[in-house]
């Protein structure tokens, strides 16, 4: 029981990353306004609850730095990828923030001193295969080499260096604890951001306004309380692989709700990547940790 927990955490939480994209598609606010509101709305739900029912504990000041840290972490890693998406397509932005896994794997051997087994890295090359062929081999000849394009491999950095820190700040306190700091640094910190840029703050439509909430309430909300949960209970690499799944989720979606075309090769390449998780979820493997 366990070990199912966090596992159905992480599958939880992954379902309610997935409509995050759609979402974002619909360009009802600017990418880092949308990022703000995500976190200032998520924080200001969060906050009067662990007050009240006293589930909040001041960590240490080094834990609470790093929370906060992760907060930052995690607020650039929304707001870059917002606007990767916003300025180029969703699958480009998708498929290179999603080489995050790798960056995972390489900073856990550097900076965790954990060497991730060999079906990490078995399964870490079919998943990426499988998001190769879910995309398209013809994408690659229309990539562009721009902003977008720096923008998306930038959020897949910030992204693997915030699981990475979360990893450990998770292992010493409370996942709420933790969400409540981090989202409080990163509603500051994008706050800011956006007030310096001239970001505008109101003048959305009701169907704008309706999405931040929405966005606050699924995508951040649920979805990082639980995969928050699972990261504190799981290998780091385990999750930001097991988070690719998304794609496959999100092409779904974008199916039933924006018309867009799911082809054989598309359903070829998603039970490639499903199988390079699985994979990794294989225990009888000998580890070089």
């Amino acid at each position: 029981m366990k070990l199912t927990k966090p596992r159905l955490a992480l599958i939880c939480g992954i379902l309610c990353i997935s409509i995050f994209p759609i979402l974002i598609k619909l360009k009802l606010a600017p990418g880092l306004i949308s990022a703000f509101y995500r976190m200032a709305i998520a924080v200001t739900l969060l906050l009067p609850y662990v007050l009240l029912s006293k589930n909040f504990k001041i960590p240490s000041l080094k834990l609470t730095f790093l929370a906060a840290l992760c907060g930052i972490l995690f607020g650039s890693d929304v707001s870059v990828w917002n606007l990767a998406i916003q300025e180029s397509s969703a699958t480009q932005a998708s498929l290179l923030t999603n080489l995050a896994p790798v960056w995972v794997g390489i900073g856990s051997f550097f900076f965790l001193n954990v060497r991730p087994a060999t079906n990490f890295w078995i399964g870490t090359a079919v998943s990426l295969f499988g998001m190769v062929t879910l995309v398209g081999f013809s994408f690659f000849m229309d990539l562009n080499f721009d902003n977008a394009f720096l923008f998306a491999v930038l959020s897949g950095i910030l992204y693997s260096i915030y699981l990475l820190i979360s990893k450990n700040v998770l292992s010493e306190i409370d996942v709420l604890s933790f969400m409540t700091i981090s989202l409080l640094a990163s509603s500051i910190y994008l706050g800011i951001v956006c007030y310096l840029l001239n970001e505008p703050f109101t003048g959305f439509s009701n169907t704008g306004w309706f999405v931040l909430v929405l966005q606050a309430v699924i995508c951040q909300l649920c979805a990082w309380i639980c995969v928050s949960y699972a990261t504190q209970h799981m290998r780091a690499t385990r999750v930001s692989l097991s988070l690719l799944s998304q794609a496959v989720i999100t092409s779904i979606l974008a199916w039933l709700f924006l018309e867009e075309q799911i082809t054989l090769q598309m359903i070829i390449g998603g039970i490639i990547l499903l199988l390079g998780i699985r994979i990794t979820f294989y225990e009888k493997t000998i580890s070089l940790k």
